[in-house]
């Protein structure tokens, strides 16, 4: 019986995926040329779920504009959305991505500040990774003259949660330290640029060994993931670290509260390792949910420590602050004209990319951020396995440090 309900299961997807296909088929054939490529996901789980096709173009509402997009970002929370691991996951079928950037093609009705032509940046509920989107002008920004695309792409999201993470909830300021996890992604590079805009400030990056001869100078201590860190930090500096950043959780979090002085702050933005394998596997889940140390407010009390959480995407879509957000933004873009923070670009992909592009994200390979390039040619695969995926969803656990030695896929320009 257990075969015959899993027999029915696949063939229901696949049924699923037939009359998404047939639906698709019949939005081209009747939108009179007004479509546009869109990334879709049709279902949670592996590469497999993830498709280029063609959908009906929006049009701007009142409040709204309509921008040609010329690139999008692609971070671990996209991973997370694609296996079906977060709260509230959205309806299927989707276009995912949550950021953009490109050019004001034109404006809805009762909206100011704006301009056809404008290179604007711009946050989005979903739907980001297609050749137009409409949003909301709560959610858009105007772009400097000398930032690119491909910059634009890779600042919106990572340096407006990396500066309010500092600077509004744990109150950053000269002579602090810094415990950042996952110092090699986008958030990581970052907050290591932000850091260096306070006097004195003493940044602690843990990263896989692979990335440090490329983020070294970025901060002021390094260490492999793979170590015993807490021990190496305290050798270094036996109070602990004023601020810890975590976008991991599990075994981490406790780690990360055992390394705050008295009145630090430790503050959880990811859970990334609730991923290993390709598709969503509850041991993970659960391993990752147990070993997070269970917080006791009294030992909080006696030990003077501090823990928050922080989402950028709840905090704009779901509790309105976006006044909040386009102030700190005004403040970042202020930052970058002085030139003293600049995104960093791990690498660029072409729409039909982007199963290769997760991918790299899933095996941690990259530094800084990866972008969607929507007017990027596709080239040959560089990894003829990048791809692969397990039409019965099967994963394969990783072993710690397996990341380090696998083949990479080489940078693409």
């Amino acid at each position: 019986m257990a075969k015959e309900g899993c027999e029915m299961t696949e063939e229901t997807q696949h049924m699923i995926e037939k009359q998404l296909s047939k639906e698709n088929e019949h939005v081209e054939s009747s939108c009179d040329g007004k479509e546009m490529r869109v990334v879709m996901l049709s279902g949670f789980g592996g590469l497999n779920k993830l498709r280029v096709t063609k959908k009906a173009m929006p049009e701007p509402a009142d409040g709204e504009v309509k921008i040609r997009v010329k690139a999008c970002g692609l971070n671990f929370l996209d991973l997370m959305v694609r296996q079906g691991i977060i709260d509230s996951p959205p309806k299927l079928p989707v276009v995912p991505g949550f950021e953009c950037c490109g050019i004001v093609e034109s404006i809805g009705e009762n909206t100011e500040g704006f301009e056809i032509g404008d290179r604007v940046m711009a946050f989005v509920n979903y739907n980001a990774w297609a050749e137009v989107v409409c949003t909301s002008v709560d959610f858009v920004y105007k772009m400097p003259d000398e930032m690119s695309f491909a910059e634009a792409a890779a600042f919106s999201l990572n340096y407006v949660a990396a500066y309010m993470m500092l600077f509004e909830v744990a109150n950053l300021r000269e002579g602090m330290s810094v415990l950042v996890h996952s110092a090699g992604g986008s958030v990581g590079q970052a907050v290591a640029q932000l850091c260096s805009t306070v006097p004195n400030v003493t940044v602690f990056g843990i990263a896989s060994c692979f990335k440090h001869p490329s983020i070294k100078n970025s901060v002021t201590h390094l260490f492999d993931r793979n170590i015993d860190y807490v021990h190496e930090v305290k050798v270094i500096s036996p109070e602990g670290v004023d601020i810890v950043l975590d976008c991991l959780s599990g075994e981490n979090t406790g780690k990360s509260l055992s390394l705050l002085k008295p009145l630090g702050t430790y503050i959880l933005y990811g859970a990334s390792n609730m991923v290993t394998g390709e598709t969503k596997s509850f041991f993970s889940f659960a391993k990752s949910w147990w070993q997070v140390e269970k917080v006791n407010p009294i030992k909080l009390y006696e030990e003077n420590k501090v823990i928050a959480g922080f989402s950028l995407l709840n905090l704009l879509f779901k509790q309105k602050k976006c006044d909040l957000v386009k102030s700190v933004m005004e403040k970042l873009l202020g930052l970058y004209n002085e030139q003293k923070i600049k995104p960093v670009v791990d690498s660029l992909w072409a729409v039909e990319e982007v199963k290769e592009a997760m991918q790299r994200i899933h095996d941690r390979g990259n530094i800084g951020k990866l972008i969607l390039d929507v007017d990027k040619p596709p080239t040959p695969l560089m990894a003829s396995d990048s791809t692969e995926t397990s039409e019965a969803g099967e994963e394969e656990e990783e072993t710690e440090g397996d990341n380090d030695i696998k083949e990479r896929m080489p940078f693409i320009h």
